[in-house]
């Protein structure tokens, strides 16, 4: 694992709490349900899908590669049966997102794929995803962002205060991660997202920006603040585990 800050990768067991955050992701998870929502029953997809998808989440912010890819699979094999392009691109925006907050800041490819029959809406937080989102724009575009992140998008710079005061974290390291795009990520809006991830338990985000960290710190010649910061992303990887038993 580079010590540098990481762009287009990074890789995580599966955590109760994590589960119950990604299930708040309310304008993701209502429009993938609300498709059918005035039938009595469910179709069994819909349900099969939301699960999947929360798994995948869960298991790309935890670093399991493995899983996240296999319960992607799940949701597109769901959904795709229902020949909805745009249901589709609901699920693969709210993984885009898990991607974004762990600084994978990268065109959402499986999204664009989509981008020609995905709605107004969907093709707004895209954009927002890749920071292209930005003061000025106008106030109907932002009004298709979903709410959380609207203040956040509209923001002229940077504010760490604003930042936190988000309740939900995944969408505090999605603003983390749109104003790191921007030049924008004060040391105060980074310590913000390394709390938020490590107080989830989130390894692949935490990693990430742990990185980000470490660069600023070599930039800056600040030898002893590298070595702490290595330190930690060894503890977080597990390797300092088995240094540890090596020692007498």
């Amino acid at each position: 694992m580079s010590h540098h800050m990481p762009q287009r990768h990074a890789s995580l067991p599966v955590l109760p709490h994590a589960q119950s955050l990604l299930r708040r992701i309310s304008w993701v998870s209502v429009l993938l349900l609300a498709a059918c929502s005035s039938a009595p029953i469910a179709p069994i997809w819909q349900g099969e899908a939301k699960d999947a998808l929360d798994r995948a989440n869960a298991a790309y912010l935890e670093g399991d590669s493995r899983v996240a890819l296999a319960e992607m699979t799940r949701v597109r094999r769901a959904i795709s049966g229902t020949g909805r392009a745009d249901w589709l691109a609901n699920a693969e925006l709210a993984h885009c997102a898990a991607q974004v907050a762990s600084l994978v800041l990268e065109p959402c490819h499986a999204f664009e794929a989509l981008r020609a029959d995905a709605t107004a809406a969907q093709i707004a937080y895209a954009d927002y995803l890749r920071a292209q989102i930005k003061p000025g724009t106008p106030a109907a575009t932002l009004a298709l962002l979903p709410a959380v992140q609207q203040g956040i998008a509209s923001q002229p710079n940077a504010d760490a205060a604003a930042l936190k005061s988000l309740a939900d974290p995944l969408s505090r390291l999605v603003g983390a991660a749109v104003w790191l795009q921007k030049g924008q990520a004060s040391p105060a809006v980074i310590e913000v997202a390394l709390e938020t991830s490590s107080h989830q338990g989130w390894r692949r985000p935490l990693l990430a920006w742990l990185g980000v960290q470490a660069q600023r710190a070599e930039q800056a010649g600040n030898t002893a603040e590298l070595e702490r910061l290595r330190r930690r992303m060894a503890l977080v990887e597990g390797r300092s585990e088995g240094r540890s038993r090596a020692t007498p």
